[in-house]
């Protein structure tokens, strides 16, 4: 049997929290599945904009809405700010659009990742005067650690306003306003804002005081498509604040209402936006947004997003698509060297440091305790690795080895010495605050890291390539510290369903149910099934067709990337941990168990 941690334990509809128990009476599974993830009360389920915090929680919101609102009136030459990934991307679009509306003079900057790195720096800013010649900076999803940048800016006389969501523990930068949930002295109740998020409430908020006060404004919340994208992509927290978002995004898109890129990008998908779910912005959306950032510029993605003629929107869309492919080739050509790395520090075929003629591949997993002698993380650098694409290969390493993971690249390709610069991206476990760990490095060696930033979950930084073998050892004894239980991985369970639950119209209620995610996590079953047939499909999925309880038709199941060669083909009955999935094909829909783990039972 599988080894399973069940989210909620109570099967009895008078042990649920009293709120939830009419529900119960018409779905008990639902009522488990809110229960299991901390819902107490209706009002949680909400999701009328109207249920959104107020905008006035958030500190630095008011003067930043006050200077923008004389920049329009003035005719200030704007200039936003952004970042090189899709929350920085729907962050910047949003602004142009609804600052546009507003009437005001708007022009974006995005660093190019290869050449100025992270946030508002002094070379940014400089390249921003050049161009553009501002009277005032805005950055998005960013700035929050940025003193040299908004240093720079101030000695030309330009203001500045940081909205960003990155967590700190350092004095926020002068700037002349700070908005940012997780700044030091903000009170906002929901600290899961990602930088879309912030950017919506900073111009929703200025909408309304330039609405009451009889000026041109707009209605921020016709954006909401960009703002469901960049949160879900982002991995932004689910909570009820930002479900709220999403939920309004993602329904504007299905009738019709989203951007035309996003429309477009959905066409190179070859899926139908009636159809989306929350789900398809982190994995459709998401990464052909951020493939201009890892590959190219963020530039195509922007103005893929601000497109306003279908034929704009779709060739921008296409280059998005070829892009994408190229990254997707990058990507597979790394995680394959990852992986024979990883492999071959296990089985003790190479050093944890080695040196290899003129590459250079330095690779290190470090280890818990003598005493278990396990593995507790996976850092990686080779010199031909393209930092583009480092986040992605540290979270399928993550993924598969369930350990904390960073893959560093060099900065530039041609610069691998000692002295030159490499840049990690990094992605975390449960239970392992990341950008908390990496930071524990830099107070306990302040020589070690030139920069770092990011959340609980995904961080990034740089350092010099020959700090590469202290950083290692450093990062190591910040997890020595930590408990085995943290890096034992607990594959949880909403139990067992009802034999009516397995239906397509309950797996369609359940699907519309909620905006499930990060923090809100999809539903997820197990239960002891018979095995009435199996095939194996492609030398690499199993498909099964399963007998339930009182449930009188068969059941399909598939499992993709299964091994096969574990497969017990005598098997009888299976153990298996599944969500309810719809399987469409030559237009019929039937229902469908996508397998996450299974167990044969003896």
């Amino acid at each position: 049997m599988l080894n399973l941690t069940p989210r909620y334990t109570s099967t009895r509809i008078d042990e649920l929290p009293a709120a939830l128990q009419p529900l119960a009476a018409q779905s008990l599974t639902l009522a488990r599945l809110y229960a299991g993830r901390g819902v107490v009360q209706p009002d949680e389920l909400e999701t009328q904009l109207s249920g959104l915090l107020a905008a006035e929680q958030l500190h630095g919101v008011t003067e930043a809405v006050r200077l923008l609102d004389i920049a329009i009136d003035e005719g200030q030459r704007i200039l936003i700010v952004g970042d090189f990934d899709c929350d920085g991307a729907t962050s910047t679009a949003l602004m142009m659009r609804a600052l546009t509306a507003m009437g005001a003079k708007v022009d974006f900057l995005v660093p190019d990742r290869f050449k100025y790195g992270y946030g508002l720096t002094p070379e940014i800013v400089e390249l921003g005067i050049e161009t553009y010649q501002p009277q005032m900076i805005v950055t998005v999803d960013n700035g929050i650690s940025s003193h040299e940048g908004v240093a720079r800016a101030q000695a030309d006389g330009i203001t500045v306003i940081i909205t960003d969501h990155h967590l700190t523990t350092k004095e926020t930068p002068p700037a002349e306003a700070v908005v940012n949930p997780n700044q030091l002295d903000c009170n906002f109740a929901s600290k899961a804002l990602v930088g879309v998020g912030v950017a919506f409430y900073v111009l929703g908020r200025l909408a309304k005081l330039r609405r009451e006060s009889g000026k041109s404004t707009v209605q921020v919340s016709q954006y909401l498509d960009l703002v469901a994208l960049g949160t879900i992509a982002d991995v932004g927290v689910l909570d009820k604040n930002n479900r709220i978002l999403v939920h309004h995004g993602l329904n504007a898109i299905r009738q019709g209402r989203g951007s035309l890129g996003i429309l477009a990008l959905l066409e190179q998908a070859g899926r139908d936006p009636k159809k989306l779910q929350a789900r398809d912005f982190g994995f459709v959306l998401g990464p052909r947004i951020n493939a201009a950032g890892r590959m190219d510029n963020m530039r195509i993605g922007i103005e893929c997003l601000l497109a306003d003629d279908w034929q704009t929107a779709q060739r921008l869309a296409q280059e998005l698509e070829q892009l994408n492919r190229t990254r997707r080739q990058v990507e597979g050509e790394m995680r394959a060297q990852a992986d024979s790395i990883v492999q071959a520090l296990a089985a003790g075929a190479i050093d944890a440091s080695a040196d290899e003629s003129d590459n250079i591949v330095i690779q290190h997993k470090t280890e818990k305790p003598a005493a278990n002698n396990q593995n507790r993380s996976i850092v990686l650098y080779q010199n031909d690795w393209h930092q583009g694409v480092i986040g992605i290969v540290a979270g399928r390493l993550k993924e598969s080895h369930y350990l904390p993971s960073i893959v560093f690249a060099p900065a530039n390709t041609e610069h691998t010495g000692n002295d030159d610069a490499i840049k990690g991206s990094a992605r975390s476990i449960a239970g392992v605050h990341i950008r908390d760990a990496i930071e524990q490095v830099a107070e306990q060696n302040p020589d070690l890291i030139s920069h770092f930033g990011g959340h609980a979950m995904a961080a990034g930084l740089t350092l010099k390539r020959g700090n590469f073998d202290g950083f290692v050892t450093a990062f190591n004894d910040v997890l020595a510290k930590m408990s085995d239980e943290v890096f034992a991985e607990q594959k949880f369970t909403d139990g067992t369903l009802q034999a009516s639950d397995f239906s397509l119209w309950f797996a369609e209620h359940l699907a519309d149910a909620s905006i499930w995610g990060h923090g809100f996590a999809p539903p997820i079953f197990d239960g002891v099934f018979e095995v009435l047939n199996f095939k194996i499909l492609k030398d690499k999925h199993l498909k099964l067709s399963l007998r339930y309880p009182d449930v009188q038709y068969p059941i399909e199941a598939i499992q993709f990337n299964f091994d096969s060669s574990v497969w017990d083909y005598r098997a009888e009955k299976v153990h298996i941990l599944f969500e309810l999935d719809i399987n469409e094909w030559n237009g019929k829909q039937s229902l469908q168990l996508m397998v996450k783990d299974l167990a044969v039972v003896s």
